[in-house]
């Protein structure tokens, strides 16, 4: 049954749109971070092992909260791991246990999100006039500052 939340036809498939392409980024980055869990290396091992753990366990009530907000709006989540790769703006980076380079690596990912979502939560506002969504992108973009601040913290 289709929505009747007040957003036109429209309105709404841009919404979902700029949620999905959100959807893929997020996903990468929950599977870029667990990636880093399990192949670092290094004398605080258990530290950052559990570090890494705590963020991709962050990431994957977001991705969830994303890809639910996407069907409170009346469309379909994005699912599969070839659109994720053509909707996201991350990057690939070389394997490596080296704990400054996964660091920066999320890091620079984390920031990249943030700043995509600064603007999409002035487009949604604004233009799409969307308050609901407008909140919704806030509080994930502060969710990203948190673990990019914790990030930045390992970074000499």
């Amino acid at each position: 049954m289709k929505a009747n939340i007040g957003l036109s036809d429209k309105t709404s498939q841009q919404l979902a749109t700029l949620l999905n392409k959100l959807l893929a980024d997020e996903f990468v980055l929950y599977t870029k971070t667990r990636n880093s869990h399990w192949n670092y290396e290094g004398d605080n091992f258990m530290e950052m092992h559990k570090f890494f753990e705590s963020q991709y366990e962050e990431l994957a009530e977001v991705v969830d909260s994303v890809a639910e907000r996407v069907r409170k709006i009346g469309h379909f989540a994005e699912g599969r791991l070839k659109e994720y790769l053509n909707l996201t703006q991350l990057k690939e980076q070389a394997i490596t246990n080296d704990q400054q380079k996964l660091v920066k690596h999320l890091l620079t990912d984390h920031e990249t999100i943030i700043r995509s979502l600064r603007k999409s939560v002035d487009e949604v506002a604004d233009n799409l006039k969307d308050a609901g969504t407008a909140d919704f992108l806030t509080g994930i973009m502060e969710d990203h500052e948190k673990m990019a601040w914790m990030l930045r913290s390992y970074l000499k």
